[in-house]
């Protein structure tokens, strides 16, 4: 069977349930629904839950936002703070914490550029530390950042170069930002996921790299992404779906078949378009037209929240006079 790319847990959760008619066993959900945004937390507990959802242990935060792709400057603050609050409320950081931001992805592909924006908003003050042999100060905190680029402009594995760069400058925090895949179009560019397990750089579009984990780089990290793309099949899938129900609801006859139609699980449909699509259009990929200005919002959205998470003397008036 082929495997229905996503990285969001959300959405993991969601196919077991499709398939299996019950909630995940090994895993805890708590979720909360504002009138801009809904929050779902998915905390996988054990082996088993892992094994489920096919994701390490540990908690999944997915702040899901309707109006992300057209949003306002209201909008932007609200979700910033919101950010600021889920990231402190894992618990990795304090106002002590040296924190290493890593911007992953490729800033000459614009669907990929979310890291390197990110990075590009952050406010970096290890030079300061390192300067005034400070080991905390009232305002800031000690923050680092690098966008490392991907294997095709350096040659180098990204998890080499960062795990490098921990040994040498020895952070108490990984934060990596990426962009993501999803088996929704409606989550595309609408979704935020903040995880304490870390990230698998490239896996939404199939790409197998070194996993930037605690395990491998020996400090905690968190990774923070947003869905930027979706494969072809997955596009079509849930065109199908909406034509089905579209049909279904507007037939003086025939309703039958279509609700039939609506009983083929995803993964099956799944499979089926992507063995059609296979010999003209493998491995393609789409995002929204639009993407570089959803980038450039939300890379602001993101590096607030991280200055406001980590600078414990930042506030929202302050970062949104540092950002442009």
């Amino acid at each position: 069977m082929i495997e229905i790319r996503t990285d969001l847990a959300i959405e993991n959760r969601e196919l077991y349930q499709e398939k299996n008619k019950e909630e995940v066993p090994g895993v805890e959900v708590e979720k909360e629904e504002e009138e801009n945004y809904v929050v779902t937390r998915v905390k996988i507990l054990d082996e088993l839950g892992s094994r489920n959802l096919g994701k390490p242990k540990g908690v999944y935060i997915t702040i899901e936002v309707p109006k992300l792709k057209n949003t306002d400057q209201d909008l932007k603050d609200e979700i910033s703070k919101l950010l600021a609050k889920e990231i402190k409320g894992i618990g990795k950081n304090n106002e002590n914490t040296k924190t290493l931001i890593i911007g992953l992805g490729n800033w000459n592909v614009t669907p990929d550029a979310l890291g390197p924006k990110v990075v590009d908003r952050v406010l970096v003050t290890r030079q300061f530390f390192v300067a005034y042999k400070k080991d905390k100060d009232e305002t800031v905190a000690n923050v680092s950042a690098l966008s490392p680029g991907v294997m095709g402009l350096t040659g180098i594995e990204t998890g080499e170069i960062i795990k490098g760069i921990v040994e040498k400058t020895n952070p108490d925090l990984v934060i990596a930002i990426d962009a993501l895949a999803s088996r929704r179009m409606e989550r595309v560019s609408t979704t935020i996921q903040i995880s304490d397990t870390g990230i698998n750089p490239g896996s939404g579009i199939g790409n197998k790299r070194i996993g930037l984990n605690e395990e491998y780089l020996g400090v905690p990290v968190l990774a923070i992404g947003v869905p930027t793309v979706v494969d072809a099949a997955t596009m079509i899938n849930d065109t199908m779906d909406l034509i089905i129900g579209s049909m279904k609801n507007v037939a003086a006859v025939g309703t039958e078949f279509y609700s039939t139609l609506e009983q083929v699980s995803s993964e099956e449909k799944y499979d089926l378009i992507k063995e059609v699509l296979e010999p003209f259009m493998p491995n393609v990929v789409v995002t929204p037209k639009e993407i570089d200005l959803i980038i450039d919002d939300l890379s602001i959205i993101i590096a607030n929240g991280l200055n406001m998470a980590l600078h414990h003397g930042i506030d929202l008036e302050d970062v949104n006079r540092y950002i442009r």
